[in-house]
Parts: C-alpha cells; sequence; structure tokens
C-alpha cells in the first residue's frame, strides 16, 4: 500500500440531513461487517499513515442502502453501531439523507446509484489497492474516468452507467482518479466479495 493519497481523500462532498438515530436493522448487517473485517485483514480497508482511513461498505435496504460509517478505516470491526442507513438521495441536487448512529460514508452517493442502476446488485465494496488498482487499469476491464472525482455526483453516475451497461449482477472496476480506488458489486455479499479475492488470486499467479 502506497503512503501517497489522494488531498481530499475521506473528505464528504454532498450535502447532507443526517438524523440521529439507533443502528439499523438488516438480516445481513452481521454478514456486511465480518466481510469488511475481511478486507480489513488483507490490508483493503484501513487507514494510511497520515490518520486518515479508507474503505467503506454498502448493502441494499427498501429505498436506499446500509452503509460504514465516515472515518471508520481505522476500526477492524465496527459492530452494528458503524452503520447507518441512506433514507433517499437525490444525484442531482448531489444530496443524501440518511439515520443512525454514525454519519455516512463519503462514498454514499456511489453506492446508492449502484442499486438503482441494477435491482440484482445486494452489494457494494469499496477498498483501496495499489495492486489491484493498476492491474484492473492495465487489463481490459471497466474503470470509472480519471477526471472524474470520488465521492461527486459525476462519480455515482459514471458507476451506474457501467452497472447498468454491464447487464451483470456482479463485477470489479477501478477509479482512475481515485488513487488506489476500486469497486465491487453482486448480487449478494459474497459474490461482491469473491470479485475482489478472486481477482487478487488471478494477478498473484
Amino acid at each position: 500500500m502506497n503512503n501517497y493519497f489522494d488531498i481530499d481523500e475521506g473528505v464528504v462532498k454532498y450535502k447532507s440531513n443526517h438524523k440521529l438515530g439507533s443502528h439499523p436493522i438488516n438480516p445481513n448487517l452481521t454478514e456486511l461487517d465480518h466481510t469488511r473485517t475481511r478486507l480489513f485483514d488483507l490490508g483493503l480497508i484501513g487507514v494510511y499513515k497520515n490518520g486518515i482511513g479508507y474503505g467503506n461498505v454498502s448493502i441494499r435496504h427498501d429505498e436506499g442502502c446500509i452503509i460504514s460509517g465516515t472515518a471508520t478505516g481505522s476500526s477492524r470491526q465496527l459492530g452494528l453501531n458503524g452503520y447507518c442507513y441512506i433514507r433517499s438521495f437525490n444525484l442531482e441536487q448531489n444530496f443524501v439523507d440518511s439515520e443512525g448512529p454514525i454519519n455516512p460514508s463519503s462514498e454514499a452517493l456511489t453506492h446508492c446509484s449502484a442499486y438503482v442502476a441494477s435491482s440484482e446488485v445486494n452489494c457494494v465494496l469499496h477498498v483501496h489497492s495499489e495492486k489491484l488498482w493498476n492491474s484492473l487499469l492495465n487489463g481490459n476491464f471497466n474503470f470509472i474516468p480519471k477526471n472524474i472525482s470520488y465521492g461527486t455526483p459525476q462519480m455515482a453516475k459514471n458507476l451506474a452507467d457501467i452497472v447498468y451497461e454491464s447487464k451483470s449482477s456482479s463485477g470489479i472496476l477501478a477509479m482512475a482518479g481515485h488513487i488506489e480506488g476500486v469497486l465491487s458489486y453482486g448480487d449478494s455479499i459474497e459474490s461482491a466479495y469473491l470479485e475482489i479475492h478472486n481477482f487478487l488470486i488471478s494477478i498473484d499467479k
């Protein structure tokens, strides 16, 4: 993992209305947190030496999703209180409405856009890996262009287009303008995780 990072890494760029509330309730949330821990143990979620965290995870829920909270990269396990609901969002207005014990990740809009793009997508994982990122960009894989900044409506729209046009419930791609940034999605938590896991195995051979 490199020590360099985007100068605005972790900064929330959307307008938000967050209501403090109890932790989310979803039968798949414990599995999501376990998967996040697996990613943490692989170094794909964590915190840079300057203290800025990276990586976030979500699952579909009602009209929005449940997503890990902002500034949580240093924690190996979040528990239920490390997540919040995204009740609604608006790409055109760059707005997120959330509820829970913690504010949502800076990538909330991006995650939500994948769920809108395909009714078959039920999990989105955002990790950081120089190895994954470079291999995806140098291979024949989808990617979000370098001029698109993370956490913006443009990033969300680009992901939505890729998910929709792929006609697939799972996939993996690099965020060219977000150093080390990689996104995977799937119809289940495990399928989204395997997109990352299997790709790592393939490039280690």
